[in-house]
């Protein structure tokens, strides 16, 4: 599916002419789809896609004219599968998931080897490209939905109609988070050179976006940016980066192979190395423990 005659015809010249699978679409035993149907066994959205992504670095740099310019472009993306230092890898390449990954190397190399690009197919080259997806990949939002709900916030309307609009929308969100969870807005994943290098802040001054509904990504700034101030993004959502530092530490180690020393985090260094859950966990324990009290004193 195509946005326009023009995207096709664009993805044709770059990448689609070795991946097209013509009649083949539907065809269980083609390496393509087997090598897709294996990743979609193992994972979920929006990351179904980042095979592809891969399969499509391959394919552009096959089917190119000048080879060696589209290896030195994904060579800027951080492709490392391990931080020796901080003693972390990423979540997707730790020894659970060995078996898999060797299943999809095979598949990969079976549908799109190339002599030229041999280094990517050998199992450290595969860890590499395939961390290289997964910390680099950033989610496509391009939700008719959400373009909705901005239309209804931007509509004047009077008080009581605003809040009937507001509750029906809230209500509506939690009826299809039931269904999509965190994937609701996010149709895909996407490489994108300038926006990889921008650098991690649990408080940032910038963020990426899609405002208009399409693959272009958008940068704009949440704040006034000095001359010589560093642009930073952040790897997180909305709702993460509200969580205990130690639960920020985790996701971003886990995806991202560092340990963040922003100033919220460096502010927070004191306290308790313990989840947003766990904290949860010893809240409810507290309430239940509050909650016995209560009652031994109505026995007495």
């Amino acid at each position: 599916m195509y946005c326009s005659a023009e995207c096709r015809q664009a993805a044709w010249e770059q990448y689609h002419r070795l991946l097209c699978l013509g009649s083949s679409h539907q065809d269980p035993d083609h390496p393509l789809n087997k090598l897709q149907d294996a990743w979609r066994s193992m994972h979920y959205p929006p990351e179904t896609s980042s095979i592809m992504i891969m399969a499509k670095m391959v394919a552009s740099i096959k089917q190119a004219q000048d080879k060696e310019r589209w290896q030195r472009l994904f060579s800027h993306f951080c492709s490392r599968s391990a931080n020796e230092e901080e003693e972390i890898v990423h979540k997707l390449l730790g020894e659970k998931f060995q078996g898999q990954l060797s299943l999809l190397r095979n598949l990969f190399s079976t549908a799109l080897y190339e002599d030229r690009l041999s280094q990517w197919f050998t199992p450290e080259g595969f860890r590499s490209l395939f961390a290289l997806v997964g910390t680099n990949g950033q989610g496509i939002g391009t939700s008719s939905l959400s373009q909705w709900v901005h239309a209804c916030d931007a509509l004047e309307l009077p008080g009581q109609q605003r809040e009937q609009l507001d509750a029906f929308i809230d209500q509506l969100y939690k009826d299809i988070d039931k269904e999509t969870g965190d994937f609701l807005n996010c149709e895909g994943s996407g490489l994108f050179l300038l926006q990889s290098s921008c650098n991690h802040s649990c408080v940032p001054n910038a963020e990426a976006s899609f405002p208009d509904n399409n693959f272009l990504l958008h940068l704009n700034a949440l704040s006034d940016i000095g001359p010589g101030e560093e642009i930073c993004i952040s790897y997180l959502d909305v709702c993460q980066r509200e969580r205990s530092r130690h639960s920020r530490h985790k996701i971003l180690r886990e995806n991202y192979l560092f340990v963040c020393s922003c100033q919220k985090c460096m502010s927070q260094v004191q306290e308790a190395d313990m989840t947003s859950e766990e904290e949860e966990e010893e809240e409810e324990e507290g309430e239940a423990e509050g909650d016995d009290m209560e009652d031994e004193m109505t026995d007495v």
